[in-house]
């Protein structure tokens, strides 16, 4: 059995004894008893029929429990709240259904209607936490369904293997292996899961969609190939391909041309050349599987939407709210800016064209067809939150052709289903939770009155649509941030490697199982490697984390949040960590860290292997629900 294995297994035991108990439950507005009503509006309910003129929609708690027309159904309670919506239009609340999340977009999203979101799985460990105490109301933020991880055929930049099978994302090198991380993903409470390229041995991509079918889990793929394309993903079973990934390629005269793979520098060229008699042959492949499309025509192709200097000014013109700017990350917002000065110019321009004009038919094409196309921003931190999925909306309608309804079902509707909680949202319907949005113009005339929003029901609650300086969320969570349970890992494989770690002090680099603890007169440099469990919630006890690594000795100390806590050297290469009740009593995401007695060998500071402080583990310690 490999040590990725070995690692693999034992996170399926570690991620059902952590996550078991976090589904999508109720928040705690839920029992709250007091009755909203919203009467007197147009409703637009997502089904896509005729829209219900002088509807009355009752909520009870945090779902709906009632949709007429005034006067045909039931009399509202007493004493409810009651919004006048006359003359205005009623929708379910918006997704964005394809982002890279950040802390920090959290109320602003909200603010814009987006009211679920569907991340591309780079929040990693921290995910579950996060989406589970937006859900109960811990702060305002959407809710956040999630991966957890990817499935890549390489690393990311930085990663070395050692990180969890929660961080970011992992290679499985058998089908096995592939097998093992889908069930740590999804018992560790992932929505859906993510292939993020299509670049893996074919026997390892179709055991990770077995794995994810056997639990009613949908699987989406950047099927960029070289190994999986649209074709063979609509095969195995794809509910999407995000970024309508390898489409280009696929409907390309002659693909011979370009390089497969994740490189869609040139997708435009690829579009320029776009056989029809293929784009047609695919697009009945993938209505025919029900292969879900998420486009994202504003980060795919930057400059070439019809309103982009609009869309420009629209952008910076969110960046002007002082509140805002009290908590919105200035190098994030510079990105923002960035983005739209980084086009294309020129002959490149023109001949691109094209390209751009052929994309937009085969989606008007695909549509057309019976083809679900989800809307989405794309939000990450080069976007400007909100503000982007609305544009994307109007670049549906403006450029690809799509009627304002089937923008509307794209941003409602299909993305519930495609995470298959369309039993949940996605509608305005009797049962479901009452995320809903109020709009003073038609958005049916004219999609851009989606900014028009008046009004936003969240989860039940009418939300104060302005932004707080003093916003903030117990779980950081990055943009697309590598952020592994353990900090420096590639330090501490050199460490290792070096040949002073790994076997105890001075010992051969990882001979030794469990060498035993040494009490030198100089120390060695420890350093860490993995910690279990990553993620705990408050007991009523004392809870145990372990930390592995090397080179720790018999008055190694250890710290929780800056202070010593209990801990015991059980090996040169293990601790163990006591944190009590009051330790774990606040939320959030803190470091445990390794010290060394002075003085340290030699070896080391000449090296410049560091001072005896180890690097940090990262321990997330969640809210008890």
């Amino acid at each position: 059995m490999t040590r990725l294995r070995c690692i693999f297994s034992a996170t399926v035991l570690v991620a059902v004894l952590l996550f078991g108990l976090y589904r999508i439950a109720p928040s705690a507005q839920a029992q709250q008893p007091a009755a909203l009503v919203i009467e007197g509006g147009t409703l637009i309910d997502g089904n896509g029929g005729a829209p219900i003129a002088d509807s009355v929609i009752v909520v009870q708690g945090n779902r709906i429990t009632s949709v007429s027309r005034r006067g045909q159904g039931a009399a509202p309670p007493a004493n409810a709240r009651v919004i006048n919506a006359g003359g205005k239009y009623v929708l379910p609340g918006l997704f964005d259904s394809q982002l890279s999340y950040a802390w920090y977009f959290g109320e602003v999203l909200i603010y814009h209607g987006i009211t679920s979101t569907i991340d591309v799985g780079t929040s990693g460990e921290m995910a579950v936490p996060y989406r589970d105490a937006a859900i109960h109301g811990k702060f305002l933020a959407p809710r956040a369904f999630t991966s957890i991880s990817r499935l890549n055929f390489e690393y990311d930049a930085g990663e070395t293997g050692l990180e969890s099978p929660f961080t970011s994302s992992r290679v499985p090198t058998t089908p096995q292996e592939a097998r093992d991380l889908v069930k740590a993903y999804i018992a560790g409470g992932a929505d859906y899961i993510i292939f993020d390229d299509g670049g893996l041995p074919m026997d390892i991509i179709r055991a990770g969609f077995d794995e994810a079918a056997k639990a009613g889990k949908p699987v989406f793929t950047r099927a960029y190939g070289p190994t999986m394309y649209p074709r063979e993903a609509a095969m195995l079973g794809s509910g999407s391909l995000p970024h309508s990934a390898g489409i280009g390629l696929a409907v390309a005269k002659d693909p011979s041309k370009w390089r497969p793979g994740r490189d869609d520098r040139n997708e435009l060229d690829r579009y320029a050349e776009m056989d029809d008699a293929k784009a047609k042959d695919l697009i009945a492949l993938l209505v025919e599987h029900q292969v879900a499309l998420v486009p994202t025509f504003i980060i795919n192709f930057p400059g070439y939407p019809t309103n982009w200097t609009r869309f420009e000014t629209e952008a910076h013109q969110l960046f002007t709210d002082k509140n805002l700017l009290a908590y919105y990350p200035q190098s994030a917002i510079d990105s923002v800016y960035r983005r739209f000065t980084n086009i294309d110019q020129g002959a490149v321009r023109e001949r691109r064209i094209k390209g751009y004009q052929n994309a937009s038919r085969f989606h008007k094409m695909f549509v057309d067809a019976g083809g679900r196309l989800v809307v989405s921003g794309n939000q990450n931190s080069t976007k400007a939150p909100g503000v982007d999925m609305w544009q994307e909306m109007q670049v549906m309608a403006t450029d690809v052709g799509l009627t304002p309804m089937q923008v509307i079902q794209g941003s409602t509707k299909w993305p519930a289903e495609m995470i298959h909680k369309q039993d949940q949202l996605g509608t305005v319907e009797a049962g479901k939770l009452a995320d809903v949005i109020i709009l003073a113009q038609n958005p049916l005339q004219d999609i851009r009155n989606i900014t028009t929003l008046e009004t936003v029901v969240y989860d039940g609650k009418v939300i104060d649509r302005t932004c707080h300086a003093n916003y903030r969320v117990p779980f950081e969570v990055g943009a697309g941030n590598f952020t592994p349970t353990v900090a420096a890992l590639p330090w501490y494989k050199a460490l290792k490697a070096s040949g002073r770690g790994g076997g105890g002090v001075g010992g051969p680099g990882g001979q030794a199982a469990a060498p035993a603890v040494s009490d030198p007169a100089n120390s060695p440099q420890p350093a860490i490697e993995s910690i279990t469990p990553f993620i705990v919630a408050p007991e009523n006890g004392n809870v145990t984390v372990t930390l592995k690594g090397i080179n720790f000795v018999k008055r190694s100390t250890v710290t929780f949040k800056g202070k010593l806590v209990p801990s015991q050297t059980v090996s040169a290469t293990e601790i163990r960590v006591t944190l009590d009740p009051a330790a774990l009593a606040t939320a959030g995401r803190f470091d445990l860290v390794v010290k060394n007695p002075d003085p340290i060998d030699p070896f080391y500071k000449e090296g410049m292997w560091g001072n005896g402080t180890a690097n940090a583990a990262h321990l997330t310690v969640n809210y008890k629900y």
